[in-house]
């Protein structure tokens, strides 16, 4: 990272970068909560951005509230971003089963487990809402379902990658949208920064 005091006052304030993956587990509650954030980018995996219409939210109104960031290149290049120092930190929320374990055994293959990896080679804290973490999970469905309601038993190998996940260097691993919006407000006090609604 540049050490050149006029380029880093020429570069504009850093930026949560917020990604969504492809669950719709607590969907609603952390997209509440990136909504109070200071200067955020949403940044989506392209199952995100498949997942978010089904749950009532488009890009189109999603762009109303943030900058979008779309998982469209096969080498990740908005990671890019991080090397400019534009984030300060990363929050994944909500991470599916997927995400989890791709992150937990060092792969890179979306927007969101590819900036987790950077942020981690960087020093720059991440913030990972796991969404399989308790024996029994009840979740929603996507808005064109039938039933609202779903109850889940995540697998041994779930509950064995977020306790991996949980060992990693600069990642905190929350587990419901209380300890997500505490973990958020404790990054906050450390950047000297306030919710913004």
């Amino acid at each position: 990272m540049s050490s050149d005091p006029a380029a880093a006052a020429a570069r504009p304030p850093q930026r949560f970068a917020f990604a969504i993956t492809g669950s719709g587990h607590f969907l609603e509650e952390s997209l509440a909560l990136a909504r109070r954030l200071p200067d955020v980018d949403l940044l989506l995996s392209a199952a995100g951005e498949e997942v978010l219409p089904m749950y009532g939210h488009p890009l189109d109104r999603l762009k109303q509230h943030f900058r979008v960031v779309r998982d469209k290149t096969a080498s990740a290049v908005p990671v890019g971003q991080i090397y400019e120092e534009a984030y300060h930190t990363i929050v994944v929320a909500p991470a599916t089963s997927n995400t989890v374990a791709k992150i937990a055994y060092g792969l890179s293959d979306t927007l969101p487990t590819n900036m987790v990896a950077q942020a981690g080679k960087l020093g720059i804290p991440s913030i990972v809402f796991a969404c399989d973490t308790e024996p029994v999970v009840l979740t929603t469905a996507p808005k064109t379902s039938d039933q609202d309601w779903f109850t889940l038993r995540p697998r041994r190998i779930e509950l064995a990658n977020v306790e991996r996940l949980r060992t990693m260097e600069f990642i905190e691993v929350v587990c419901d949208p209380a300890q997500l919006e505490a973990a958020l407000a404790r990054r906050l006090d450390q950047l000297g920064l306030a919710w913004a609604a």
